[in-house]
């Protein structure tokens, strides 16, 4: 049976200590998040952010031909609006369902308030921020000079840490566009994955036989983006309150 929606299944929100979490947790809107929709558009006021819980989304950048590739992902490790509170109401990339689910939608405004209060909200977003430009630079780097299938080794690891099943319902044309490359090129690293029993494919659908082959296929890329999401939360979660340290 699956578990009831509860925010605190979104790990930055489990993280906040109680009276913040309290101040929070009146305007947490339970919201499905449906495959291919679309949350924000390049340019778009951001209204809203959305805390995952089950689902996982890309942030796209899309160029003026039509191409697109994912600069970063969000999962139930984060959140998605990060530039509400470093300085903007608008974001320059697209955010696209990438693994339906749910998640929780809090007003802009609301969480912009909290973040000026200063305090364990304002210091969990920045580290979380961190993590994520580190993720992007990750992401950038790895798209130049790492080969497909150690991309799609990367691409998939890190969609498992996000969901509690090795099943992932999506389609090649999702991966190459997340990727930035070809879907043939897809095709042919999951083709190889395949063949050497580390994943099962058909239409939609791709089963993880094989966490560990996936491991050892992929750059150093995964482990750098997991090692600093870890660092960065665990420490946020160790920090004791400020009326703690100043006793």
């Amino acid at each position: 049976m699956a578990a009831s929606p509860n925010p605190k299944q979104n790990h930055l929100l489990d993280a906040l200590p109680a009276p913040e979490f309290d101040r929070l947790a009146p305007n947490l809107e339970a919201v499905p998040m449906l495959l291919g929709e679309m949350l924000y558009e390049p340019g778009g006021h951001l209204t809203h952010v959305y805390f995952p819980t089950t689902s996982i989304v890309s942030l796209l950048y899309v160029m003026e031909s039509g191409v697109s590739a994912e600069m970063a992902s969000v999962g139930n490790e984060g959140v998605l609006g990060i530039s509400l509170f470093m300085g903007g109401d608008t974001t320059p990339s697209s955010a696209v369902v990438q693994t339906a689910g749910q998640g929780y939608r809090l007003p802009a405004a609301l969480l912009k308030e909290e973040f000026h209060r200063g305090g364990p909200v304002q210091r969990l977003l920045l580290r979380y921020t961190q993590a994520l430009v580190t993720q992007m630079f990750q992401t950038g780097a790895c798209n130049r000079h790492h080969a497909i299938e150690q991309q799609l080794c990367r691409w998939l690891l890190l969609t498992l840490d996000r969901m509690p099943t090795n099943e992932l319902v999506i389609t090649q044309e999702l991966v190459a566009n997340a990727l930035g490359v070809r879907r043939e090129g897809v095709t042919e690293a999951a083709g190889n994955l395949q063949r050497a029993g580390i994943i099962s494919y058909r239409r939609g659908h791709i089963s993880v036989l094989k966490r560990s082959g996936l491991e050892a296929g992929s750059c150093e890329c995964y482990a750098v983006v997991k090692k600093e999401i870890n660092r960065l939360l665990l420490d946020v979660r160790l920090q004791p309150p400020k009326s703690v340290m100043a006793r």
